[in-house]
């Protein structure tokens, strides 16, 4: 039983693309590749699935794809996000409350020479999830080594409204609280570091900063005596009044946060976002898209109910359907040209 909503999917993003742009890997065809390369879990290499390619018919060269990931504009993998987040946007709805949008960032590793010697030994990920579309938000690549509070400005700014945006302490400074207090119709839960200085004043807030810093924030205190470890966090999520939200409920909220760690856990394991396979900024940041892109096409897919309900069942599910099919990228061909 085929999986009921992929091929429309596939034909939204992928039927609009240039078949005819360039003589020998068009910008289809290019796009198909990466998105075969993150989704075929038997595929290690692009090597391997350039050999598969050239076996079953599809002639292209390793060495072409390689010129294109290195040269070409990395906008047709941003406008295909755009387009899946406003479809996983329409087919939930309208939000109908409160929703959270955890925001981290995760570290990937790099192990070419060719990017050590310009400095680079990591890409840093930033982006929020939100959780009821479950779509990916706020999206920013940084090469280099940076810490979240310097260069996650975007993606906590892509807060959406009504949200409560959760963040670790890495995003914590008494500038970014002052700068969450004036955002209306958007709330945030951050967790400060212990060792800030905090004065309880008497109308319930504290004071939080020194020397001219200083910010006037609701701060929730718990520990974990499990792990012996304290959190606290700011908010401004009122404790009074009809919206009132307990110290419980905003320890809740924070758990909230881990989330986004699943996200990382789902996009290194199963769509091979910590197996690099350029040695060029462009191309990473093209394999690192085209990960968000399989995952968005995850969440809207639908699949029998037989056969589970998760992301990870709906990979499974289509990787079983895709050996039926040689390739997603023969797979592709077949649902753009004979449907």
């Amino acid at each position: 039983m085929i999986v009921r909503s992929f091929p429309k999917v596939i034909k939204s993003i992928l039927r609009p693309l240039p078949k005819n742009d360039y003589p020998v890997l068009n910008t289809f065809l290019f796009v198909s590749c990466w998105l075969e390369y993150v989704m075929d879990k038997s595929v290690v290499s692009m090597r391997d699935l350039f050999k598969r390619l050239n076996n079953q018919g599809i002639d292209l060269k390793f060495s072409n794809f390689s010129k294109a990931s290195k040269r070409r504009d990395f906008q047709v993998f941003l406008d295909i996000i755009n387009q899946l987040k406003k479809e996983l946007q329409q087919h939930k709805g309208e939000k109908k409350a409160r929703s959270y949008f955890p925001i981290d960032s995760t570290v990937i590793s790099l192990t070419s020479k060719l990017l050590w010697s310009q400095g680079y030994h990591q890409v840093k990920l930033f982006c929020g999830l939100d959780s009821w579309t479950s779509e990916p938000g706020g999206i920013v690549i940084n090469f280099g080594q940076g810490h979240d509070h310097k260069y996650g400005h975007q993606t906590v700014k892509s807060i959406p409204e009504n949200s409560v945006g959760i963040m670790d302490r890495g995003f914590a400074s008494c500038q970014r609280i002052k700068e969450l207090k004036e955002k209306e119709n958007k709330a945030f839960v951050l967790r400060i570091k212990n060792n800030l200085s905090l004065e309880m004043l008497e109308n319930g807030r504290s004071k939080v900063g020194k020397d001219g810093r200083e910010v006037e924030i609701r701060v929730v205190a718990f520990c974990d005596l499990e792990k012996r470890t304290e959190f606290r966090l700011a908010t401004n999520l009122s404790g009074f009044g009809e919206e009132a939200v307990s110290n419980e409920e905003i320890a809740e909220i924070y758990i909230q946060r881990w989330q986004i760690e699943l996200l990382w856990k789902f996009l290194k394991m199963h769509l091979k976002l910590d197996r690099l396979m350029t040695k060029n900024e462009n191309g990473i940041r093209i394999q690192i898209y085209c990960c968000l892109i399989a995952y968005l096409i995850l969440q809207l897919i639908e699949i029998p109910q037989e056969f589970g309900k998760s992301i990870l069942d709906k990979l499974r599910y289509l990787q079983s359907y895709m050996c039926q099919e040689i390739s997603y990228v023969h797979w592709f061909r077949k649902l753009i040209w004979l449907r």
